[in-house]
């Protein structure tokens, strides 16, 4: 079972990116999945959840109406589209499927 995420990177403030979180071994079908990150200093954090029992997306204020999360059961991949990026959105991003953790990609948000 892996999830490997990727689309981390450097980006100016005002920018966007879309990480992605493919699965092997493991299908995301209809399993809880969400996007977590660790800002320098900090605990990890939820972001964006996708309920297993109804589907419903759960966002946390801090990044609600800027970043959105989405899956393709077809490719076995889920994502976090991240826009209007701040400085403070700096951190390692982790996806998450029902217990099991990706490895993490860094988003570094600077000018």
């Amino acid at each position: 079972v892996q999830l490997q995420a990727s689309g981390g990177g450097s980006v100016q403030p005002g920018g966007s990116l879309r990480l992605s979180c493919a699965a092997s071994g493991v299908s995301l079908g209809d399993n809880a999945i969400g996007w977590f990150r660790q800002r320098p200093g900090r605990e990890r954090e939820a972001l964006a959840c996708i309920s297993s029992v109804d589907g419903t997306t759960y966002v946390a204020d801090s990044v609600k109406g800027r970043f959105t999360i989405s899956r393709d059961n077809a490719k076995n991949t889920m994502y976090l589209q991240m826009n209007s990026l701040e400085p403070e959105d700096t951190a390692v991003y982790y996806c998450w499927r029902s217990g099991t953790w990706g490895q993490g990609t860094l988003v570094t948000v600077s000018s």
